[in-house]
């Protein structure tokens, strides 16, 4: 990748903040507030049960799929909310604190939108729009595999059968979401190309299981999707090559979801820990007579660490989400694309050195204001540790933290593809949540007008 202007990015960066809505008179965050605030208390009301039971959220996502929340980012010319990026996300935080499984689920629905209503053409748009906003419909993801050296390695094929359908067979891994979808994102291999796709999941031959073994987030569908000769709609279809990568904001907004979702992880566990010590009888160690848990200066200073960690958090998460919005309304438009989707991803990266250490961090001090009695099965405040450490390894913290440095140093901002050669894998496979391709592609043998391109995701 050449080179980028210092300079450029920086002004890109740190832009004066606009109202950057996609359409005037779009809903506004308080709005929203006020639609959302008691479906959020109802799905907070059972999370812990859920947790210690393993259930699985399917009647909660149905609360807020006819809330109309998978339409949210929809353009009001669309019919949709026409919300802005940080609206978005401050209301991904807000759900992430009542369930942050719940939260996690929409990410691919809401990055699969992204791409489709900013790169489709206007009969792509207006298809899509319509799924989201009149039939309701939730889009899962189901891209990566198991045991493959890398994403340009899978095995999961597109093919045309004689009587000229496409049907598709393979194994995916990693497929957050789509226990509760109505159609699922998929990447395939198409002869010697690639294609990326939706899918009915109640389509014959898509079968779908709950298999995630992680410690965490267990409650997001996030299991194995298997493709028996399933057939696909050729109209949505999308063939490209492996290596043409222009750069775009979608790596960004895979990667923030997934900081929204940890910063609401981070403002929950606060919380609980903050119940538990209030409803403390017992007497704080070495402080004076008649000391409650709660009037102890050392409790005190613990909580008022972390909420401060979390408080930074949330700002930082909504900072970049302001950079996304740039982004966003930059490839609408087409101007300067490129650099503000460089800005919007040093962006995030930086969010992200900023927001996992610090969430992780107080999940864990937290429990030095409590006694043995927080670590009861039965609370499960362990789990806001255990789920935001799995989300936190969707992509090396390390790498990120190196891409920053080298912006800083060098004035170039790397990305996961730069380091491949042919069809051979490479480290930095592990760090890629989404690419797309804009141009030097055809839509199965057509020529494609303004097509979103592959999409590639580690959850």
């Amino acid at each position: 990748m050449p080179s980028r202007d210092h300079s450029l990015l920086q002004s890109q960066q740190h832009a004066p903040e606009t109202d950057t809505r996609a359409v005037p008179g779009a809903t506004t965050y308080a709005d929203l507030n006020k639609r959302y605030r008691e479906v959020f208390r109802r799905i907070a009301e059972g999370v812990v049960d859920r947790e210690k039971e393993r259930i699985l959220p399917y009647e909660q996502v149905e609360w807020l799929r006819h809330a109309g929340f998978g339409a949210l980012r929809v353009p009001c010319e669309f019919g949709g909310e026409g919300v802005d990026a940080p609206t978005l996300f401050r209301l991904l935080i807000d759900l992430a604190v009542a369930d942050p499984h719940v939260a996690h689920l929409w990410r691919g629905h809401f990055a699969f939108l992204e791409d489709r209503l900013s790169t489709g053409d206007l009969e792509d748009r207006e298809f899509w729009a319509a799924e989201a906003v009149e039939r309701h419909a939730i889009i899962g993801n189901a891209q990566s595999e198991q045991g493959i050296e890398s994403w340009e390695k899978q095995t999961t094929v597109l093919t045309r059968d004689g009587d000229g359908g496409l049907t598709i067979t393979g194994q995916k891994y990693y497929s957050t979401g789509t226990l509760f979808a109505d159609w699922v994102n998929v990447t395939a291999r198409f002869g010697d190309e690639f294609a990326s796709f939706p899918v009915r999941t109640d389509a014959p031959g898509v079968l779908r299981f709950d298999d995630w073994d992680g410690f965490g987030q267990k409650l997001t569908g996030t299991g194995t999707t298997k493709f028996e000769r399933a057939e696909v709609d050729e109209r949505h279809v999308i063939v490209h090559s492996a290596s043409k990568r222009p750069i775009t904001h979608m790596i960004g907004l895979y990667q923030l979801h997934l900081l929204s979702v940890i910063a609401g992880i981070g403002r929950r566990a606060v919380d609980d820990i903050v119940e538990h010590i209030r409803a403390s009888k017992r007497h704080p160690l070495g402080s004076p007579p008649g000391t409650t848990p709660a009037a102890d200066p050392l409790n005190q200073a613990v909580i008022g660490r972390a909420s401060a960690k979390v408080k930074a958090v949330k700002a930082s998460v909504l900072d970049a989400a302001e950079d996304l919005e740039r982004a966003w309304q930059a490839r609408l438009s087409a101007e300067d694309a490129e650099e503000a989707a460089n800005a919007a991803n040093l962006s995030v990266y930086q969010s992200q050195v900023v927001v996992i250490p610090l969430v992780l961090e107080a999940t864990t001090s937290i429990f030095d204001a409590t006694g043995a009695s927080s670590t009861s099965v039965g609370k499960v405040l362990d789990r806001h540790w255990r789920n935001a450490r799995t989300i936190s390894s969707h992509n090396p913290l390390p790498r990120k933290e190196q891409w920053v440095g080298t912006y800083e140093l060098l004035g170039e901002l790397p990305y996961p593809w730069k380091f491949r050669t042919g069809n051979t894998g490479s480290e930095e496979r592990d760090a890629v949540l989404d690419d797309d391709t804009d141009q030097d592609r055809e839509k199965l043998g057509q020529t494609a007008e303004d097509q979103s391109g592959c999409r590639i995701s580690t959850s």
